[in-house]
């Protein structure tokens, strides 16, 4: 199928590269993006969340929607450590995907209120959990709203990259809407793991050591701090947990491997491809990944 002209605007299938021919990735990442929802509705059909699902599907799209958007985030980190430049193509589709999951995450919990508008509306100006969803979702919708080439023309490549990046800001209060839920998941701690790791790995970039082996094993093993110590904080200062217990849990396989031991192996693992793939430099003339974030 080729690309179609529609009152100006150059419409390409997910499918499809900037020419219109098939991509194997865009379309790999396009079924791949369908994956969420299709374990959504097995876990429906078999009744993993019980006889009334909704409270499950209302969790499990947010977290859902929340992890894809951490994707869309690592695209810039992974295309620069392995060497992989084609994946800059999937990153707007995910980015898109993460808006759809964060939209059907509201539709699901408004269902799960059974659509009384008034009490959602009051709920969502008296709670700081939903008034942080609020201010991140209108934040994605203006990204997704903006996605487009014809947004970079108009607003001008500086101008469209200042907006966009506000992402991180929409990623952070994303996870502050998570972990203010009234339960204590591991995902949670996971999932900030991952944002921070996220966020230094920018610095590096700008420092030129986006790809510097040591660099990337210490930002590892902080990671790895951070996320113990940053559970622990959080459970004390929101839950009343003494920080000593969760400390102990978190070094230990007692209870299994934490999201701090997990946020190691994944640091190290990158760090080791970082390793396999050293000099020569990156490059093609004129690639910086500290100009796409």
């Amino acid at each position: 199928m080729v690309s179609a002209k529609w009152r100006g605007l150059h419409l390409i299938w997910p499918w499809q590269d900037r020419k219109g021919g098939f991509s194997r990735l865009k379309a790999s990442t396009f079924t791949l993006m369908f994956g969420p929802a299709i374990w959504l509705l097995y876990q429906v059909g078999t009744e993993q969340f019980g006889p009334a699902p909704l409270g499950g599907m209302t969790y499990w799209s947010g977290v859902w929607a929340t992890a894809i958007l951490l994707l869309a985030l690592a695209i810039t980190p992974a295309l620069t450590i392995f060497r992989w430049r084609q994946l800059i193509i999937v990153r707007r589709m995910i980015g898109v995907t993460a808006l759809a999951y964060t939209i059907a995450h509201i539709i699901i919990y408004f269902a799960l209120r059974f659509w009384d508008l008034a009490h959602i509306a009051h709920e969502m100006v008296t709670r700081l959990s939903l008034i942080v969803a609020t201010i991140a979702t209108i934040g994605l919708i203006a990204l997704g709203a903006t996605s487009m080439d014809a947004a970079v023309q108009r607003m001008g490549a500086k101008g469209w990259q200042r907006l966009h990046n506000a992402v991180y800001v929409a990623a952070a209060l994303a996870l502050i809407h998570y972990l203010l839920s009234p339960g204590i998941y591991p995902e949670q701690y996971l999932m900030s793991g991952m944002f921070f790791w996220l966020m230094v790995w920018r610095v590096l970039n700008r420092r030129g050591q986006r790809a510097d082996v040591r660099a990337l094993a210490i930002l590892a093993m902080a990671s790895c701090l951070f996320t113990a110590f940053f559970e622990a904080g959080w459970i004390w200062a929101y839950h009343g947990y003494a920080p000593s217990g969760t400390l102990g849990n978190n070094f230990t396989l007692v209870l299994g491997i934490s999201p701090a031991w997990q946020i190691l192996a994944l640091g190290l693992v990158i760090a080791v491809a970082a390793a396999t793939r050293q000099a020569p430099r990156l490059g093609t003339a004129g690639f910086d990944a500290r100009k796409i974030g």
